[in-house]
């Protein structure tokens, strides 16, 4: 089985310094070493990808390379006893995708503790459209429920809705049981929104306040934020007394400007999110709640593809005009 080759999208470095896209065909030799070895069945893009795609070395250091931080499929072979041939798993984040060969292919060759068995309650399809997003949303809402964010308490802002890690927080938030007021900048979208789970949709000037007050009359209980800069501080001055607002991005901007007054006299909670490195057994607990409890309307959020037809949604994505989660179905 060493010599069986498979389709793979790779990008490279041409001699003008441009990065290219093209599926070519590779050998498992090719990969790297691992203990299991999976074949892929469905991945997923995020704005991590599209990054890597474009030769961003603050992801991918080296090239030629192929990207994917999220895959879901069934184990070939594993030299560990915990996987087994025929077991349905799923990897997301660590170091795939990014300097490790990813799922934009159709096997991967990974570390055994990266791997998780496949959730009860999903499909292997359904795992990619939480994927990454899924899990960084799910993230959020098990930090802020161990700070006491319950529904009781109020609406939650979720900002950047209409992308995929906002789609995914508004539905999860919404099956959680607590009230989901979306911010987006595209006024189209807003039908997708209610449709997934917000009770109320607003513009992004909602939660753009550009006045120098270190505080704002409170709005909303929490916030989940995909934006940062500016967005970020509004949502954190706006927050009532005791709230949680979690952080996960930076389409925005990386630079947050305020000042400690939400914090030290409305005792507001600024959570940040790691899903690269989030520890595996609390890792495990998200995903089972999010195959249950936690689980949105995963088909309203799902745009399915081929490899071949992935290029569009990676511009779309970089552009910040994604709507939801894009999964590539690997050609079998």
């Amino acid at each position: 089985m060493c010599d069986k080759t498979f389709k793979a999208l790779r990008v490279t470095e041409d001699e003008t310094g441009k990065f290219v896209r093209n599926i070519v065909e590779r050998k498992l030799t090719d990969l790297p070493d691992g203990d299991v070895l999976i074949r892929v069945h469905f991945a997923a893009l995020n704005y991590k990808d599209a990054l890597s795609f474009t030769g961003n070395k603050r992801v991918t250091r080296n090239y030629p390379h192929t990207p994917g931080i999220d895959g879901a499929g069934i184990v070939e072979e594993s030299s560990q006893p915990n996987f087994k041939v025929g077991d349905k798993v799923l990897v997301t984040s660590y170091d795939l995708g990014m300097n490790t060969d990813g799922a934009f292919a159709e096997y991967i060759r990974v570390p055994a503790e990266w791997v998780i068995p496949l959730p009860a309650g999903l499909n292997l399809k359904e795992s990619m459209i939480v994927g990454t997003a899924g899990l960084t949303a799910g993230i959020g809402l098990y930090k802020m429920k161990m700070m006491g964010q319950i529904p009781e308490l109020g609406p939650i802002v979720v900002s950047g809705a209409s992308g995929g890690v906002g789609s995914m927080a508004v539905g999860i938030f919404k099956k959680a049981g607590y009230q989901v007021i979306a911010s987006t900048g595209k006024d189209s979208i807003a039908p997708y929104l209610l449709r997934i789970g917000a009770s109320e949709v607003v513009d992004r000037e909602f939660v753009n306040d550009d006045s120098s007050r270190p505080l704002m009359k409170p709005k909303w209980a929490g916030a989940f934020d995909t934006v940062g800069g500016n967005t970020l501080a509004t949502l954190l001055k706006g927050c009532k007394p005791g709230g949680c607002v979690a952080s996960c991005g930076l389409v925005g901007s990386p630079i947050l400007s305020t000042t400690v007054f939400p914090f030290i006299i409305n005792g507001v909670n600024l959570l940040g999110l790691d899903s690269t490195n989030f520890p595996m057994n609390e890792r495990q607990q998200v995903w089972d709640k999010l195959a249950g409890m936690w689980r949105p309307d995963l088909k309203s959020i799902a745009t399915i593809c081929k490899l071949h037809e992935l290029d569009p949604y990676i511009d779309q994505i970089l552009k910040g005009e994604l709507k939801g989660r894009i999964v590539v179905e690997l050609e079998t």
